[in-house]
């Protein structure tokens, strides 16, 4: 019972850098689209404004996911880290590059300056979910084989499956970022950047949609048993549940419903990562299931008791720090033209 509660402590706290973290890197995306300094510029101030205060707590999810799988199933841990050293170094040298240029653009006077950083921001917001999402296929894909770098170190990450899934990732993280943008700029008061976010997030909607569907296609062919728990299994529910909230999303942002369409947007993402650990549960990896590769009940015991006591001030903490940094932020004044 244990493992079973570490495993969804663990799944809990990926969705959550799904959706937070991954919002953030989706931010950097539409830095990217964003056009030239002039045009562009009200759209990243606002981009800016949204994940700047945040930026670095959301990922909290991410250290935390890597210590209870760490410490929680040990072995899963070495082997997909061994296996998957070399898009999860990618990885990490874009989380280290996009929070280094983030910071070193807003600390920047020259224009030169601003868009070198602004360059390297935006494209390590695009890469490093990229293949984040590579490794997360190639768990899926059952190419991760339990052992020290038993796994091929380029075929078990570039391959059809981890290929989908690291285009999914991109395209999901533009699409929350979009979603979550239009409410930002209506709370504003900038009703154009909310229009121009709601155009985006339609689009990015569409496009993710067309990828699960090529997905699903990729793992019949790919992944044919994780394909059938998804369509005939356990997480038909999970997948059915992305589908009606990604479709009502989207009829959401046509209304211009951008505080409701920010929960139906997360449901879509979540019910799709749930599908995808409902649907390989309990195997996680060839021949591995939970049971075998979870750690003893007392290192699972003091485990969850610190995560406990910590989740004590760190939800609360989390919670407000959200909350005061959700609040409208004031367009830059436009100067005043006149004889005086």
């Amino acid at each position: 019972m244990l493992a079973e509660i570490m495993l969804a402590a663990l799944w809990i706290g990926l969705t959550a850098y799904v959706l937070f973290g991954g919002a953030d890197f989706g931010g950097g995306v539409w830095d990217l689209l964003a056009g030239g300094a002039v045009k562009g510029g009200r759209q990243r101030e606002l981009v800016e404004h949204s994940i700047g205060p945040v930026w670095e707590a959301n990922h909290v999810w991410l250290i935390f996911v890597i210590v209870l799988a760490w410490t929680g199933v040990p072995p899963v841990f070495a082997a997909v880290a061994s296996t998957l050293y070399i898009p999860l170094t990618l990885a990490a040298l874009g989380i280290i590059a996009r929070g280094s240029a983030f910071a070193f653009r807003k600390a920047s006077t020259e224009l030169w300056q601003r868009r070198l950083f602004g360059a390297t921001f935006a494209f390590s917001s695009v890469v490093t979910p990229f293949f984040l999402g590579t490794a997360a296929g190639a768990i899926a894909s059952r190419r991760v084989p339990p052992g020290i770098a038993r796994g091929d170190l380029v075929t078990s990450w570039l391959n059809p499956t981890s290929v989908v899934a690291g285009l999914l990732a991109v395209g999901t993280a533009a699409y929350l970022a979009a979603v979550y943008l239009t409410r930002d700029a209506e709370r504003s008061g900038e009703q154009d950047l909310a229009e121009a976010f709601r155009r985006r997030a339609l689009a990015a909607g569409a496009v993710v949609g067309l990828l699960s569907a090529a997905g699903l296609l990729v793992l019949h062919a790919d992944a044919p048993g994780l394909f059938a728990e998804l369509t005939s299994g356990r997480a038909l529910p999970f997948l059915v549940l992305s589908i009606v909230a990604g479709l009502a999303s989207l009829v959401l942002l046509w209304f211009r419903a951008y505080l409701a369409v920010r929960l139906s947007a997360a449901l879509a993402v979540a019910g799709l990562l749930w599908g995808w650990g409902v649907g390989q549960y309990p195997t996680l990896l060839p021949g591995v299931t939970l049971r075998d590769a979870a750690a003893t009940d007392s290192v699972l015991a003091a485990s969850l008791g610190a995560l406990a006591v910590g989740a004590l001030l760190l939800v609360p903490s989390l919670w407000w720090l959200y909350a005061t940094f959700q609040r409208g932020h004031r367009p830059p004044e436009q100067p005043i033209h006149g004889d005086g």
